[in-house]
């Protein structure tokens, strides 16, 4: 008996052992875990534990300014006023906003939308009510607050634009963010971030927008800020400052304003400067950071004569007339001297076919400047069949047209420039005869943009320099600076000097001889003459019943059928500084409607000289000349 105890015992003591050793074991890697966690990976966790309490949030930066090249302000940003409302703060939330409308302007329609947000998103987080207040609807909101619980009112920036609609196409606009726009910036996630759309504010959208800020705020488990611990404000966007002279450009926009749709193109023919870049009719790109509503944005959108698109360079014309100093200098090139003479009866015949002139009485016989002088158009049906248009095609590129041009804005058009290559792979068919022709009084497949024009005839200007045109103007000049000199990058266009002069001479005889095209629309002003082309491009076709019965009018035409209207020129012509092009879309005649309009506009640039003025003191309004 006492052995069966003593070996009970035994039993007893070993697995009182075993399990205390267990215990101990279980214990030990306990506090092994605990040592593990609370020591070797304290800094983790502490971290993880931060990262719950503390909510790193973006604040957006200020936006950077647009100006003119001296220094007024075309883009800015101004604060913007919004009356908010947090729900948890009032007992009746219906009745707050009903109290708020006796105050603001308030719809059905935007106190359902804050009821229907406010049962989406957390109590404490706040609704806007209202954008865009002024200053008094502020006074009168922040009076009332003891009435209204819940309503604060918030300040944010919005882009303003000073002059509206005057250089809306060369700016372009802002606007929130989209989808597609998403990059990993992400500031492009903020709530509200705008970003440039089209224009200026596109092209340098990452240099305008500058870097995010941080605020470190202390939340609760739900979310709720509980206080702002550190802050540290965002790099503002940089300044962008253009080659743009805003009184020319308002001057430009003016002198359009009587047109339905019409452009005008300004540059500095010695280092490319887009000194106005003009297109009508405008819009106001302050609406789209506003927000536009469905009515305001279909308007824009479906208006026949396009008021969003910048016609100065993804407008593609035919260019009629303006064409035949490309026609001329191919021609030179090709062998045929400026004595080559054509008669001109008012038409020619190619095969069975009949091309006519303007003229209908004919020009008789002419040499090369009489022809441009004259604007024959048998004399370039002439020339240009002999010079083939595969070299017309190639001097026409030397001079911009039929590739871009390289501006620094989004959504330039090549415009066409077409040669036997061209046409084939186009349309699979090859080139006829008759197609020269027709290329070569500017009609036909060719199509040209108004910049490219101007720089086509600031190309002409310069004597065959390369420039490259800019709207961001790089240098920045001081007093005793010497303005206006040629970009190190220009080089030759490879044009022979004594062609140049013959082309230059024949403008210069269409402007400033009794005889010329554009004699009535010449500048009188000494010293500041203007050497120029006009063309009319038609944009329907003319049958052989109604030249025998007499060819319409233009102003007896629906205006969708009348022909562009188009004038290129440069002045002054002793030293020619600045080349302008013009087309007035279904305008008529260039030498009625579009001269008169690129005279005004080098007359006035003459009179600012953009180009040789260092810039002013930075205010507010376009000054004095």
């Amino acid at each position: 008996m006492q052995q069966n105890q003593q070996a009970h015992l035994r039993l007893f003591t070993r697995r009182t052992a075993l399990l205390g050793g267990l215990k101990l074991a279980l214990l030990g890697t306990l506090a092994g875990r605990m040592y593990y966690l609370q020591v070797v990976d304290a800094d983790k966790y502490a971290t993880l534990a931060e990262e719950n309490r503390i909510s790193v949030r973006l604040l957006a930066p200020l936006r950077g300014r647009i100006t003119d090249r001296f220094g007024y302000t075309l883009a800015t940003n101004d604060q913007n006023y919004r009356v908010v409302i947090i729900p948890e703060q009032t007992d009746d939330l219906e009745q707050t906003l009903r109290m708020l409308s006796l105050i603001l302007p308030l719809s059905e329609s935007d106190i359902a939308r804050v009821l229907r947000d406010a049962e989406k998103k957390r109590a404490f987080v706040p609704i806007t009510v209202r954008e865009n207040l002024v200053w008094e609807d502020v006074a009168r909101v922040e009076i009332n607050t003891p009435d209204l619980p819940g309503i604060t009112i918030e300040v944010e920036q919005r882009r303003n634009y000073p002059y509206g609609g005057l250089a809306a196409h060369v700016l372009g606009y802002v606007a929130a963010v989209a989808e597609a726009d998403l990059t990993d910036d992400p500031l492009l996630e903020l709530p509200g971030f705008r970003i440039g759309k089209t224009g200026v504010e596109r092209q340098y959208d990452v240099s305008l927008r500058g870097s995010a800020g941080t605020s470190h705020v202390e939340v609760n488990a739900i979310g709720r800020v509980i206080r702002e611990l550190q802050r540290k404000e965002g790099e503002p966007g940089q300044d962008i400052a253009l080659t743009i002279d805003m009184g020319l450009q308002h001057f430009a926009q003016q002198r359009l304003a009587g047109e339905l749709s019409a452009m005008a193109v300004v540059l500095d023919v010695v280092n490319g400067e887009v000194m106005a870049m003009a297109s009508t009719p405008a819009f106001d790109p302050t609406l789209f950071d506003r927000g536009l509503t469905t009515a305001e944005w279909q308007q824009l959108v479906n208006d026949p004569l396009h008021p969003l698109t910048n016609k100065t360079i993804s407008g593609q014309y035919a260019p009629g007339s303006t064409f035949k100093m490309m026609v001329t200098l191919a021609a030179l090139a090709s062998g045929i001297g400026p004595s080559h003479t054509v008669y001109c009866p008012g038409h020619m015949s190619l095969g069975t076919s009949r091309f006519h002139c303007w003229k209908k009485g004919g020009h008789g016989t002419l040499d090369m400047l009489r022809g441009l002088q004259h604007s024959c158009d048998v004399y370039f049906y002439d020339i240009a069949r002999r010079a083939g248009i595969d070299a017309i095609a190639e001097m026409s590129r030397r001079f911009g047209l039929g590739v871009p041009t390289g501006i620094d804005l989004p959504g330039e058009k090549p415009g066409v420039v077409p040669d036997r290559n061209w046409k084939l792979g186009a349309t699979g068919e090859p080139w006829q005869p008759g197609e020269t022709l027709v290329a070569g009084i500017g009609q036909g497949f060719i199509l040209t943009t108004p910049l490219q024009l101007a720089l086509m005839a600031a190309r002409i200007g310069n004597g065959g320099m390369g420039i490259v045109p800019h709207i961001r103007r790089e240098a920045v000049f001081r007093p005793g600076d010497q303005p206006g000199a040629a970009p190190a990058g220009a080089t030759s266009i490879g044009v022979a000097p004594e062609h140049m002069l013959i082309v230059q001479e024949g403008m210069n005889l269409v402007s400033n001889d009794p005889r010329g095209t554009a004699y009535r629309s010449r500048i009188e002003q000494p010293g500041m003459e203007l050497a120029g082309k006009t063309g009319t491009a038609q944009v329907r076709r003319i049958t052989a019943a109604e030249r025998a019965s007499g060819v319409i009018a233009n102003e007896d035409l629906p205006w969708e059928r009348r022909d562009h209207a188009l004038f290129v020129a440069y002045a002054p012509v002793a030293s020619p500084r600045y080349a302008c092009s013009v087309i007035v879309q279904h305008g008529g005649g260039g030498s009625r409607f579009a001269a008169p309009i690129a005279r005004d506009i080098l007359i006035e640039t003459q009179l600012r000289d953009p180009a040789s003025r260092v810039p002013a003191p930075r205010i507010a309004a376009v000054g004095p000349r």
